[in-house]
């Protein structure tokens, strides 16, 4: 167990994450003699694993009584130990928000859904949907329209995102980011979801749902003026007359 123990503390520090799937992280989740003896390794150097059943990896962080001894320097504070600017921070929390939030919500809504149709109260329990199937990129040119100038202009903005993908934190494919193995990881969900959906981001995310709900709304009634023009071509009159009554009026006509 020993060795077991010091390969993934060692992976853990030299990748940044590891897979659910790996071997390794799987018996830290699942053996709990195993998690207990990791977990004293790790907090002997003011670590702990974190993981949540939402995210494909595990990874590494600080203990909450290393926080300040780390980031606190006499009167300066860190804001974060990966070299990353006010705005590149800032932009890190607004992909957090337009990325994992709806994520979130889909992947709640599944399994809510899931123990509704569930008609076998002792059934298997459904592992968590992840990945591809509930999680979806944004445009990265809508994204700088939305942000950009406040985030520094373009110089800024590409630099910041530079820095985020060699972090692990996005991937960019493009012109479209999706999420990386980091973002659901690094950022503390229950901590900073109320303080986005119900402060500083709040009025910006709902514009954004509205201009989307309304793009959808449009696509709709483009959608339904063809089909009412497609029906009208298709359709005969709109009276059935008596075959004298349309004689006389052929004969009007």
């Amino acid at each position: 167990m020993e060795t077991e123990i010091k390969t993934l503390t060692a992976r853990l520090l030299a990748h940044r994450v590891v897979p659910r799937g790996d071997a390794l992280a799987k018996k830290a989740l699942l053996d709990d003699s195993f998690r207990l003896e990791l977990d004293k390794s790790l907090a002997a150097v003011g670590l702990r694993l974190v993981e949540n059943p939402y995210a494909e990896h595990v990874a590494v962080a600080l203990l909450p009584e290393m926080t300040e001894p780390v980031f606190g320097s006499g009167d300066a504070w860190l804001n974060n130990n990966l070299g990353l600017p006010r705005d590149g921070v800032a932009l890190l929390v607004i992909l957090w928000s337009l990325i994992i939030l709806p994520k979130r919500e889909r992947q709640i809504a599944r399994v809510e859904a899931g123990k509704e149709s569930q008609s076998d109260m002792f059934g298997a329990q459904k592992p968590l949907e992840t990945g591809e199937a509930v999680s979806t990129g944004v445009s990265e040119d809508a994204l700088y329209a939305d942000f950009g100038k406040a985030l520094g202009g373009r110089t800024r903005f590409n630099a910041n995102l530079g820095r985020l993908v060699n972090l692990g934190f996005i991937v960019r494919r493009n012109r479209w980011l999706d999420e990386g193995p980091m973002l659901d990881l690094m950022i503390d969900y229950a901590q900073l979801a109320p303080r986005i959906i119900e402060g500083a981001l709040a009025d910006v995310l709902l514009r954004r749902e509205g201009r989307d709900a309304l793009a959808d709304k449009r696509t709709e009634a483009v959608e339904d003026e063809s089909e009412a023009e497609a029906v009208d071509d298709s359709a005969g009159p709109l009276f059935d007359l008596p075959p004298d009554e349309d004689a006389a009026h052929e004969e009007t006509r």
